[in-house]
């Protein structure tokens, strides 16, 4: 099985043969590129697989997982095609790597925390968690897709309280959604704009290595 997407890997040190390890999917946001997000999980290599993926979409100086028609609208076919593409790409990672297919983990800023929330509720039992920075999740999502997220699913949201990119109460309104699914969601809130603070970026490493104990 071979993939058309474009990746960046980091693997765990001093793998031991014949062990699988947890995988962390990593997603940038829209006009960026693969390299930009790997500061962001600096140090996680030693537990995980990463793959931070390129969108298949040129977008400026970078790349997009999708094209958007208006303020929070998402053009419906070429966000699908996205996430048909980025699923088919877990699941080649993990047909081809060493990882363990219980404990795949999805991290995105804004586009990619977009097109991540959206994965964990389409993927089933094959997503463990999700770290969501600073995303929403499309109307469309969660009136026509068919949502089915995992018995074991947890999720990590957080938001700027001054973004003004992305408005900080669709941050809230995702905490909402993913609650009335029954999904434990942890929520953080800075006082940034369309950013991952330092402090952001402690939490949500802190809440990823919790999560991978339980």
């Amino acid at each position: 099985m071979e993939t058309e997407m474009k990746y960046e890997l980091r693997r765990p040190k001093n793998m031991i043969p014949g062990k699988k390890y947890p995988a962390l999917f990593v997603m940038h946001g829209i006009g960026s590129n693969e390299q930009n997000m790997l500061s962001l999980v600096n140090g996680l290599e030693d537990s995980f697989f990463i793959f931070s993926i390129r969108g298949h979409l040129t977008q400026g100086p970078g790349f997009a997982y999708f094209t958007i028609q208006g303020y929070g609208k998402p053009h419906r076919e070429v966000f699908d095609d996205g996430i048909k593409k980025l699923a088919k790409f877990i699941e080649y990672a993990s047909i081809n790597y060493e990882i363990d297919p219980h404990q795949l983990y999805l991290l995105g800023f804004s586009q990619g925390a977009i097109v991540s929330m959206t994965l964990a509720l389409t993927l089933g039992n094959k997503i463990k968690g999700v770290v969501a920075l600073s995303g929403y999740i499309p109307q469309f999502v969660k009136e026509e897709y068919i949502t089915n997220p995992g018995k074991h699913l947890s999720v990590f949201i957080s938001h700027g309280e001054f973004d003004q990119v992305l408005p900080y109460e669709w941050g809230k309104e995702n905490v909402d959604y993913f609650t009335e699914l029954g999904i434990p969601v942890t929520f953080k809130s800075y006082l940034e704009g369309h950013t991952v603070s330092e402090k952001n970026l402690q939490d949500f490493k802190s809440w990823i290595l919790n999560d991978l104990q339980r």
